[in-house]
């Protein structure tokens, strides 16, 4: 399975795999912000297998480890650099020694710094897709990004550019940019998103995915007997995230995973696979971004590609299920 992102015309695979939980420990204070402790050496071997497997996109920021998972990114892909795309995103200041996130910056001069910082770490001399990470900036200061943003593509700094933002409106005024191509927002069967998939369509942009399988709730390897560390953003969960309270995922989820399990494992998927194929059904600009930390998780989720996605029929067999 192929995708273009939008009017840019890189084609890359439709399932892109995501970096946030090999980059470890981060923090913004005492809030866990991370997956907690990484190992680098099956993270390698991930990604590894995932070019192997044929996945193409890869989906990193600078904030993740604060700088860490770009680091580890850009030495294993270095082999393969010109077959993949590498995206990335800037925005949170961050302390390196300390895996603090120290708040945000929308600033041009930022982006400028942020850029070269991002080269330098995944060794490389062009970002594939460059994201803004800051999903609530204000609308008048994303706007005076987009010209940096043009001025990074004329440099050959950037190949495209978006924002990660799962505001309506912030698609809108970086649309205007001639050479953004991609929006990355929430979406997966928990959390639609019409209004920003109706922008994607207006503008040809991609729909890049955050949390296609709800940070790991739309899979078999959560249960209602699942508990996560203190040091954990699952174990501590900020506000923004609804999935999971008191370390445990919150039981109303669990109860609508299962009532649409039997859809979602039809034709021999795994229940992740499952949730994968109805993020292409949503949108065929849609590009599921799941994050993964390990050989196995690579491989199921890359196998959903041999399914494809869900039929209309079993789409509405599920908003039918889920009463919307």
């Amino acid at each position: 399975m192929r995708r273009v992102l939008g009017r840019s015309g890189i084609e890359v695979s439709a399932l892109g795999m995501g970096t946030w939980a090999i980059g470890g420990e981060m923090y913004a204070g005492d809030q866990p912000l991370g997956w907690g402790a990484a190992d680098d050496d099956e993270a390698a071997r991930a990604i590894r297998r995932a070019v192997d497997l044929g996945v193409t996109l890869f989906d990193t920021a600078d904030a993740y480890g604060t700088g860490h998972a770009e680091e580890l990114l850009g030495r294993v892909l270095a082999p393969v650099r010109d077959q993949v795309v590498i995206a990335t995103k800037w925005g949170n200041r961050y302390d390196r020694s300390t895996r603090q996130l120290l708040g945000e910056d929308g600033s041009p001069a930022h982006l400028r710094w942020a850029v070269r910082e991002s080269l330098r770490r995944l060794a490389t001399d062009r970002i594939d897709v460059y994201q803004l990470h800051l999903n609530g900036l204000a609308l008048d200061e994303a706007a005076d990004l987009v010209p940096v943003c043009e001025e990074l593509v004329a440099e050959g700094l950037v190949r495209t550019y978006g924002w990660s933002t799962d505001n309506p409106e912030g698609v809108d005024v970086f649309a205007r940019g001639p050479h953004c191509a991609v929006v990355q927002h929430e979406l997966n069967l928990f959390s639609d998103a019409p209004e920003v998939l109706a922008r994607c369509d207006r503008y040809d942009l991609a729909s890049l995915n955050r949390s296609p399988l709800a940070m790991g709730l739309l899979s078999d390897k959560v249960t209602a007997g699942s508990s996560f560390g203190d040091d954990t953003i699952r174990g501590r969960a900020p506000a923004w995230l609804t999935w999971f309270r008191n370390g445990r995922p919150v039981p109303e989820f669990l109860v609508r995973r299962d009532a649409v399990r039997e859809i979602l494992t039809s034709g021999g998927r795994t229940l992740a696979q499952g949730a994968l194929a109805w993020n292409w059904a949503r949108s065929p600009r849609a590009i599921p971004l799941p994050g993964c930390r390990t050989v196995a998780q690579v491989e199921e989720n890359a196998g959903a590609m041999a399914y494809g996605p869900l039929t209309p029929e079993q789409m509405k067999e599920i908003d039918t299920l889920l009463e919307r």
